[in-house]
């Protein structure tokens, strides 16, 4: 005999809910749709729960589930983190945090009109991006600059403007994968370029270069790719920059360099792994090269092209560089940031990347222990101590440089380390940490002195209640 259907309890309609005092809060703070989809959703949850046995809850229980979930729905998926991973560039996280000056530029276009597109010496249309483009020029010595929207887009460019429809010689050890899957095949592909590959994958030799050129009578260009995001040892060649100059000019094609992650001052001055500049590789004698504005550099989301006015010209008037070009936000950034260049030392210590790269264990140990202090102030029970540390570049750039340093390791004895850091991630601002020897570690590298304490005051917040 088939056993009777348990009646559920009935209950609020989603009306009645909308008239309770929590929802009326909610109702003023946040659009009524969005506020009506959270009730029915709670209903619907609570429906759900009753139906595996739970017990039906009343209108404040219902209310207030609501009004946490539509708080919950209208928050904002890009927020602000505190960066307690160490990792300087890290690519989830937004990479290069920016200097000052670029943050004011930000506030200043943002509020209002700029002459974003419209020359204000004589009242006519100007051209997108000018300021940036002078300022790549003075820095780096070439004769014509342009920036578009991220360094992947910037080799498409130029590979579409220069090459389309014509092969292009690239060696085998360079036909990297960077972040997001991007395969530089897939971009030649994407130009209308088609790829002559060379030499094997450890080594790769300038006859080899020449051999492609003798046997194909359509080559567009020859493309050097920097392996920014690994390193090849031991057994390896592959030609410097000046031999394939010369050699695409012996040929009168143009010799490409993609740089990758875009740096602008010689880093190994700063204790860091030495990493080829814009202006070593334009001396060398590349045509065009190009490289990224939010890693190294420590700017906004750019990819910056440069090298020779005819062919930057060409990239410029290009199809694809309208859709591919920089928004009003990113350029007042980028143009704020370039020059601190103009002083490296000053670059080291305003552009935020620069001073967290060039940050050595001895600066980082007082960091690290006024974090350490703060958080055993504000929570007595958490096991704090400090503990030597190595952070990393990221972004895909220098990928084998450590950077040494000290770090703060947490534990609790009313939770694991996985609990700590789940905990972490749901405050209010996100602390993004990292586990190691079940331990929740803090490295205090990329936070800033401002963020230290706030740091400490959010996690108090987070762990309450453990």
């Amino acid at each position: 005999m088939p056993r009777p259907k348990t009646r559920l309890r009935a209950l609020p309609a989603v009306e009645t809910l909308l008239r309770h005092e929590a929802i009326g809060a909610v109702l003023a703070e946040l659009p009524r749709p969005l506020v009506v989809g959270a009730v029915r959703a709670e209903i619907a949850a609570a429906r759900a729960r009753m139906k595996r046995g739970a017990a039906a809850p009343n209108a404040g229980e219902l209310a207030a589930g609501a009004a946490q979930r539509a708080r919950a729905d209208a928050r904002p998926q890009l927020r602000r983190v505190l960066n307690a991973t160490g990792v300087v560039l890290h690519t989830n996280l937004g990479r290069a945090p920016l200097a000052e000056p670029a943050r004011r530029a930000l506030a200043e276009i943002a509020a209002g009109y700029c002459s974003l597109e419209y020359d204000l010496e004589d009242g006519s249309r100007g051209e997108r991006g000018t300021g940036v483009a002078r300022w790549l020029e003075r820095l780096t010595g070439a004769e014509a600059a342009l920036v578009v929207n991220n360094g992947a887009a910037a080799v498409l460019l130029v590979l579409s403007a220069v090459a389309s429809g014509r092969r292009v010689v690239v060696s085998r050890g360079e036909l990297v994968e960077i972040g997001g899957s991007f395969r530089i095949p897939e971009i030649l592909e994407k130009s209308g370029a088609t790829l002559v590959e060379v030499g094997t994958t450890n080594r790769t030799h300038l006859k080899d270069y020449e051999r492609a050129l003798a046997r194909h009578d359509d080559v567009g260009a020859i493309l050097r790719v920097h392996p920014s995001n690994f390193r090849q040892q031991g057994f390896t060649a592959r030609p410097g920059p000046r031999e394939l100059a010369a050699l695409a000019r012996r040929h009168r094609v143009p010799f490409l360099e993609d740089l990758g992650s875009g740096a602008l001052v010689d880093l190994a001055a700063f204790g860091l792994e030495h990493e080829p500049t814009v202006s070593e590789s334009l001396a060398a004698g590349a045509d065009l090269v190009t490289c990224s504005g939010d890693k190294l550099l420590g700017g906004s989301q750019a990819g910056l092209v440069l090298g020779r006015r005819t062919w930057v010209e060409k990239a410029r008037r290009d199809p694809l560089a309208r859709a591919l070009r920089l928004d009003k936000l990113q350029l007042a950034a980028l143009e704020a940031t370039l020059p601190l260049y103009a002083d490296p030392a000053r670059a080291v210590a305003e552009i935020p990347t620069l001073a967290m790269l060039t940050r050595g264990p001895a600066e980082q140990e007082p960091r690290a222990r006024r974090l350490a202090e703060a958080l055993s102030a504000r929570l007595p029970a958490l096991q704090v101590r400090v503990v030597r540390g190595d952070g990393e570049v990221g972004g895909g750039a220098l990928p084998t440089v450590k950077l040494p340093g000290w770090v703060v390791e947490l534990a609790h004895p009313a939770g694991d380390a996985r609990t700590l850091e789940s905990r972490a991630r749901a405050a209010d601002p996100p602390v993004i940490a990292t586990l190691r020897s079940h331990r929740l570690r803090l490295d205090p590298r990329t936070l800033s002195d401002g963020e230290i304490d706030e740091t400490a005051a959010v996690l108090e917040r987070a762990f309450a209640g453990l």
